[in-house]
């Protein structure tokens, strides 16, 4: 009877192991604000109308902090990534199987001018609108820093205040601005650095643009 106690300790824990409770996943919050940073380690998030001060790389009520860079903070809940500006709207999680959100507002910033902070390939970046130009311009330095392969793309020129330049032509896989994205939009990467990238009308286009005031909204066409 003893040679087969080797064999129960085992089988017991193997049982005891199987029927152990799961470790709840905790639900996604629902909104989330980024209200303050503490260095490029930790920023203090509103969980909910809840304050949190979360680590980078800590996860805190459903809501993982992925990076701290310039007043602004990549967060990642409800199975996807958000940029969250200092002290901005707060970012929001949709309800369960809700439309996809169709709509882009922006207030207009010093000079008039419509900038916002948004993502291209899930990196994040500072956008200004530019209905004059044709397609998404993105300077050389920026592209590199969100790891766009632009020299594989093809080769064209392109005019600028400048004059006309030499450029990469492709195509992004997501451009995403707030909670809407679009996807295969067509770029240019120029030469040099710019303070923002040119959110041209190769974006544009899919959206019915109005403007009211110093508000600019952004429709989904399609």
């Amino acid at each position: 009877m003893h040679r087969f106690t080797g064999l129960i300790a085992p089988l017991l824990l193997l049982l005891a192991t199987s029927h152990a409770p799961a470790q709840p996943v905790p639900p996604a919050p629902s909104q989330v604000q980024l209200n303050g940073m503490l260095g490029s380690r930790a920023a203090l998030l509103v969980i909910d109308g809840e304050p949190r001060t979360v680590e980078v790389g800590a996860m805190v009520k459903g809501v993982r902090l992925i990076s701290l860079e310039d007043s602004r903070a990549v967060v990642e809940y409800g199975g996807r990534r958000q940029a969250l500006a200092l002290g901005a709207a707060p970012g929001r999680v949709l309800a369960q199987n809700a439309a996809p959100p169709r709509q882009i507002v922006l207030p207009a910033g010093p000079g008039g001018h419509f900038t916002t902070l948004g993502m291209i390939n899930g990196q994040v970046t500072s956008f200004l609108v530019d209905t004059g130009a044709t397609s998404i311009s993105i300077g050389q330095i920026e592209a590199e820093k969100l790891g766009l392969r632009y020299m594989y793309g093809r080769r064209i020129v392109t005019q600028t205040a400048n004059g006309v330049v030499p450029a990469y032509q492709l195509q992004l896989a997501s451009v995403r601005i707030g909670s809407v994205e679009v996807r295969d939009v067509e770029a240019i990467v120029i030469p040099g650095l710019m303070s923002h990238v040119l959110l041209g009308n190769s974006f544009l286009n899919r959206f019915q643009m109005r403007r009211e005031n110093d508000v600019m909204t952004l429709e989904l066409r399609y």
